[in-house]
């Protein structure tokens, strides 16, 4: 870790020349002593970093002094600035170190290259905290403890024991053969096996992680996007699937679509309007999706839907009836 911690302060001092040790303690999370204490060792090794004395001083390097790093051209820097903006980092306990290579691969670059591609970086955003309509998109909170010994076992290729927390169940551990990591919007996904079964856990809910010595029972090789889609679709075609006819406003039509697991028939009816069987996962899905498109949708069957929204109506309606308290 210091070792790490040292190349990256050499880096911050050559791409933002003179900084004081109060900044350096603040970029590399630690106290001020220890930058000191760095500083010191890295005198000690050679590299020409000096004090500045006086209101405005600070640390910096002598002119001209640059590190042995292997070059990059400027759209191949560019790519990673921009992939180094996503949260995926950070849903796997990666964040300090994708920051540590953010500042070498800037490093890396030739000195015509630098400014170009950080300033082209600045003027790309992926995935924002909140969309359009000001909705927060909320990361996931993991251990970083937990995620590290997570991912250990999954590139040691280890069992490994978890205190898992399924949804309306009681945690309890659980010894599985890990495949691998997805994110999907900001939620990761530890993808493994189970007496031989496949098995995904989501990873804010793994309460406490422990890698074993035995070797994980796992095929040499996955195609870790071929496995999570089809988990993906298990997932989709499995449970209480509910099919619901519903008339949709054809402006309307996407946001359905979008919310059902599939669309069985599609007609159009003699006002303009769209008649489509789609299917939900389960009731809530489907109630929860025909209530968010308000009165562009009317679901036809079945009737305990029906009854299901009109009752949900009607509470809503009678709470406008009173005047609020004050």
């Amino acid at each position: 870790m210091r070792a790490d911690r040292l190349v990256s302060l050499v880096l911050l001092l050559r791409q933002r020349g003179r900084l004081s040790a109060a900044t350096l303690a603040r970029e590399l999370e630690v106290s001020t002593r220890t930058v000191l204490r760095d500083i010191e060792a890295l005198s000690a090794a050679g590299v020409p970093v000096y004090a500045e004395r006086g209101r405005h001083g600070g640390f910096a390097l002598l002119p001209g002094f640059r590190t042995d790093l292997t070059g990059l051209n400027h759209d191949e820097a560019l790519a990673l600035l921009v992939a180094g903006t996503r949260r995926g980092a950070q849903a796997f306990g990666l964040g300090s170190a994708l920051a540590s290579a953010m500042l070498k691969v800037v490093d890396a670059l030739p000195e015509s290259y630098r400014d170009t591609a950080a300033g082209a970086a600045q003027r790309l955003l992926i995935d924002p905290e909140t969309d359009l309509l000001s909705r927060r998109v909320v990361a996931e909170e993991v251990p970083d403890a937990v995620v590290s010994e997570i991912r250990s076992a999954v590139f040691a290729g280890h069992k490994l024991r978890i205190h898992y927390a399924a949804k309306g169940q009681a945690p309890k551990w659980r010894t599985v053969d890990p495949i691998g990591l997805v994110t999907v919007r900001d939620q990761g996904y530890l993808l493994a096996t189970r007496s031989g079964a496949d098995r995904t856990y989501r990873l804010s809910r793994v309460l406490a992680a422990e890698e074993l010595d035995e070797p994980a029972q796992r095929p040499d090789r996955v195609d870790l996007g071929q496995a999570w889609q089809e988990r993906s679709t298990r997932f989709r075609t499995g449970g209480d699937q509910v099919a619901v006819l519903v008339r949709v406003h054809p402006a309307r039509r996407e946001d359905l679509v979008c919310t059902a697991l599939a669309v069985r028939a599609e007609e159009a009816d003699t006002d303009g309007w769209l008649r489509l069987e789609v299917t939900f996962q389960d009731s809530r899905h489907a109630e929860w999706a025909l209530w968010q498109l308000a009165m562009s949708a009317e679901a036809l069957a079945p009737q305990w839907l029906r009854t299901a929204l009109r009752d949900r109506a009607t509470a809503i309606a009678a709470s406008y009836d009173s005047q609020p308290e004050r």
